[in-house]
């Protein structure tokens, strides 16, 4: 071979070198999705943003809130021995990540369609809902990996807003869905009385979440999103909810946007550090009732940081050790 040959070659060689390296540079950049224009964030973005200003509900410190006069009759309606139940963690199960996820994204995300339908699984919502386009990666995580409720949860962490999606599917160049709600976390804002949101109580989930960024900031400032069965739940709703499910209207009864406050006197310094930090928020901003499911199931999102063992911890604490702040004004 000639030298101008090999001279020739190795220019070759180093404009496809230099060329794989930026194409390396942009995927990493854009989580490995360059095609699709997306513009991810790290999750722990979403943990540097304001989550709704310091009056709004959701930031309430119930430390202090007097306790409902039909507290004990709707704990033992719960059921005094249930005990709580993380359902967030790491790993699989059964094949999907264990909690709700969510992405976040910057200002540049491109906006998708959002088309309506109801399936088997659940109806149409679409005239309780805010219309899209929204700034959901197309790539974005399906909670129950489309099983189930299937959330969908973009947090923009440029603008401050979250775009919220229930009973979702990637479809086309957008998403279906039941129900989809957008949220100003720079504003006291809430629903529409007596609208839905990707949450039967008409809540946003993301703000209501365990998240693992806060573990690792060393604090949880927002009441903590939970479940009980249906037949536990009362026929209305107090503020900050906005929507309720048909049932029963009794005092033993629970309306969405309730909360219960681990009690002040409950000893949580044999829990580890991570399990203080979620039992210190259960005292300090309470668990909030914010959709249908099993009893004293508590919300998170999924993370390869969470140690499952040590959360299963959490079942020692049972709802004899909670206490119903007063309710107010229930609508229906």
């Amino acid at each position: 071979m000639k030298l101008s040959q090999i001279y020739f070659l190795a220019g070759l060689f180093i404009l496809a070198s230099l060329s794989l390296s930026c194409s390396n540079d942009k995927d990493e950049a854009n989580n490995g999705n360059p095609d699709d224009g997306s513009s991810e964030v790290a999750l722990s973005a979403a943990e540097d943003i304001t989550l709704f200003p310091n009056d709004h509900p959701l930031n309430l410190d119930i430390s202090n809130s007097p306790v409902d006069p039909n507290s004990m009759a709707i704990l033992q309606n719960i059921g005094l021995d249930n005990h709580l139940f993380a359902d967030f963690g790491s790993g699989l199960y059964q094949g999907s990540p264990i909690g709700i996820p969510y992405v976040a994204v910057d200002g540049n995300q491109p906006l998708v369609p959002i088309t309506f339908r109801g399936n088997d699984y659940d109806n149409n919502y679409g005239g309780e809902s805010d219309q899209g386009p929204f700034p959901i990666p197309l790539d974005a995580p399906i909670e129950g990996n489309g099983e189930g409720d299937s959330h969908v949860i973009s947090v923009d962490v440029e603008n401050g807003m979250l775009y919220e999606l229930y009973n979702s599917d990637q479809v086309g160049d957008g998403f279906e869905a039941s129900s989809a709600a957008v949220f100003d976390l720079n504003a006291v804002s809430f629903r529409p009385d007596g609208w839905t949101s990707a949450d039967a109580a008409g809540l946003p989930i993301f703000p209501l979440l365990v998240r693992y960024p806060e573990i690792e900031k060393g604090e949880i400032d927002h009441p903590i999103r939970f479940t009980i069965t249906r037949s536990k739940i009362y026929e209305g709703y107090v503020h900050p909810a906005r929507h309720l499910v048909s049932g029963s209207q009794s005092d033993e009864l629970l309306p969405f946007g309730g909360r219960l406050r681990l009690r002040a006197d409950y000893d949580i310094s044999g829990f580890s550090e991570t399990n203080q930090i979620i039992l210190q928020a259960m005292k300090t901003y309470g668990l909030i009732l914010a959709d249908v499911g099993s009893d004293m199931f508590i919300s998170g999102a999924p993370h390869d940081g969470w140690d499952n063992d040590d959360l299963r911890n959490l079942r020692d604490v049972t709802v004899d050790n909670f206490e119903v702040i007063e309710l107010g004004e229930i609508k229906n």
